[in-house]
């Protein structure tokens, strides 16, 4: 059994003049990833390996949620994961080593959201919200995967977690 957590970046700038690669978080988006981040061992656990899309945004967002760590999971920043969609998500997936046992990728919207509601199965609690809702910034949704890695398929995980800044009091 393997986890997959999908979290997107917290809230960024709008610099006028700065490349879409290069925008930073604004000053809402870096307190909502540390309080996040101050949430996350304890939500999920240890983590193997980070999956984080090339962008200032995700760095920026991978070094405040990942702070509450004692030891840093390893981090792999990518730029095939900037602003892909769920098909190219999916297969950067399906090749992870089969040791790694819990992933969490750090990424963008739309792809995340659509990739979560692909992998999640629909009798998951927690699918409607998911599926029918938004995927704000700093938004993770956690998969329970029973397949290898290699075998990862849409529609069969178990979503065992959507959550929202909101649904933890937290003004994004």
């Amino acid at each position: 059994m393997h986890l997959l957590h999908v979290l997107r970046h917290a809230k960024s700038g709008r610099d006028e003049g700065v490349e879409d690669s290069e925008r930073t978080l604004s000053k809402r988006g870096r307190e909502a990833a540390r309080t996040i981040g101050k949430t996350l061992p304890d939500a999920i656990g240890a983590v193997d390996l980070v999956l984080c899309s090339s962008s200032v945004r995700t760095r920026e967002t991978a070094d405040l949620v990942l702070a509450a760590y004692l030891k840093p999971p390893r981090i792999v920043f990518e730029e095939e994961l900037y602003l892909v969609g769920e098909g190219a998500l999916l297969r950067r997936l399906r090749r992870l080593d089969e040791a790694c046992g819990s992933v969490l990728v750090i990424g963008h919207n739309p792809g995340l959201h659509q990739l979560a509601v692909a992998l999640a199965a629909p009798k998951s609690t927690n699918y409607a919200a998911l599926a029918d809702g938004k995927f704000p910034t700093t938004a993770r949704a956690s998969l329970r995967i029973d397949s290898s890695w290699a075998a990862l398929d849409r529609g069969r995980n178990a979503l065992v977690a959507y959550v929202t800044p909101k649904s933890l009091g937290i003004d994004d």
